[in-house]
């Protein structure tokens, strides 16, 4: 049986990457599938590549706004949600004698602000016992050069779920966190980098980690998948890291 069937999901941060590998999962489990994102190409075509009655949806997470429309147009669509998927993010370095208010806001509306609303905005939307997941980051635990505030809005994400989970626990809504390491999507492109520099950055991820390689989406996207259906029924404010060893070893 698909562990998703009839479920309706809702993916931010769904269009490429990490979100867009758990989508394609979450469909072939059955569900029925709304994924947002920023950019309108990049939507339309993971629209196409996951099928299933998917819904696409251009949204900001930083604009609170957008977020009530988005959860009406769900409920006008497929009804209540089942699966929330807080995947949007954004990851930016810089040195700490350079950093900016304006870099450091970027990074603490998206990452911070835009998980706190997505879960809050979505609560009159949601079913009781639904499961929320959250995207993490394995950083978190670490002291890393030029990412003091990245890190830092991921521990935040970290602290909501264990507070979310106490403040909607009468509902039975799971809200846990998976936290990935070094994962080869398009997030590295992002970075105002050259081709030659991105590599060069993939590498220098990759030799740190223990398997001396870095994750693949569809390896993130089973982890979602675990603790959206009910095989993860019994974890609560919890964290899966998905780092290839590099918090552990």
């Amino acid at each position: 049986m698909k562990k998703l069937n009839n479920k309706v999901a809702v993916i931010t941060g769904g269009n490429s990457g990490i979100g867009l590998a758990t989508a394609k999962v979450f469909a072939r489990e059955g569900a029925k599938v709304v994924i947002t994102g920023r950019d309108e190409v990049t939507l339309r075509e993971a629209e196409a590549q996951i099928g299933n009655e998917t819904l696409a949806i251009k949204a900001d997470v930083v604009d609170v706004t957008t977020l009530d429309k988005v959860y009406k147009q769900v409920e006008n669509k497929f009804g209540k949600i089942d699966v929330l998927i807080v995947n949007a993010g954004i990851f930016k370095a810089a040195p700490l004698a350079d950093f900016t208010e304006e870099l450091f806001d970027e990074i603490s509306n998206v990452n911070f602000k835009g998980t706190f609303f997505t879960v809050q905005k979505a609560l009159p939307y949601l079913n009781d016992g639904a499961s929320i997941v959250i995207t993490g980051s394995a950083a978190t635990e670490a002291g890393l050069e030029n990412a003091s505030a990245y890190s830092a809005s991921k521990a935040a994400v970290r602290a909501l779920a264990r507070n979310f989970s106490a403040d909607l626990l009468g509902r039975k809504i799971r809200v846990n966190v998976l936290s990935p390491g070094h994962v080869e999507t398009p997030i590295h492109t992002r970075l105002g980098l050259s081709e030659k520099q991105v590599e060069e950055l993939r590498s220098q991820l990759a030799n740190v980690v223990p398997l001396k390689r870095g994750g693949t989406a569809d390896e993130l996207a089973n982890g979602y998948l675990f603790l959206a259906s009910d095989d993860s029924s019994f974890m609560l404010g919890a964290e899966i890291v998905v780092d290839g060893g590099w918090q552990q070893l």
